[in-house]
């Protein structure tokens, strides 16, 4: 396994919509063990392979306050949404440091594949809802600061783009 470069908003790569997996292989299954010790390591509870520059419609989950609840979602389609927008502070890997509120329906049901290239559907509420959405997202080219306001989306650029000058 591997830790893998994630990628930093307000990269264009990140904007890149992700096409689907038509076989999930051995080096699928790698891919998944590589984002997950990275997702891990960050340390965090979702990442998009779009935000490792891998543009294939893959994320891994982990919500569990023990980091032993993997769920890993191939090609996942939110069959539906319900419930009422509710706000959540969100964050994300390739925003790091960055926390705002966003509003997102309560519940979801999401059909996918697993690792092993089977498929299931799940139904979701609270912070795995969330997280399904937020990932989803990344995987149709969007990040979470784009919910946000102008003027917050270019506070955080330049924000972003200063630390990235003093780390140089």
């Amino acid at each position: 396994m591997a830790i893998l470069k994630i990628l930093q908003y307000p990269d264009a790569r990140l904007h890149r919509v992700a096409k689907p997996v038509s076989e999930v292989t051995d080096a699928t299954r790698k891919l998944i063990a590589d984002m997950a010790e990275t997702m891990y390591a960050a340390p965090g509870i979702g990442l998009a392979a779009t935000q490792v520059d891998v543009h294939q419609c893959i994320v891994v989950i982990d919500t569990s306050e023990t980091h032993d609840d993997l769920r890993v979602f191939i090609n996942p389609e939110l069959l539906s949404t319900e419930g009422d927008l509710k706000e959540h502070e969100e964050g994300c890997l390739s925003v790091p440091g960055i926390y705002d509120t966003v509003r997102r329906p309560e519940q979801v049901k999401v059909r996918a594949l697993n690792e092993r290239g089977e498929s299931f559907t799940l139904e979701a509420e609270g912070l795995l809802a969330v997280c399904i959405q937020h990932e989803i997202d990344h995987l149709q080219g969007k990040v979470f600061v784009e919910y946000l306001s102008s003027l917050k989306q270019s506070r955080i650029r330049a924000k972003l783009k200063k630390r990235l000058r003093e780390t140089l």
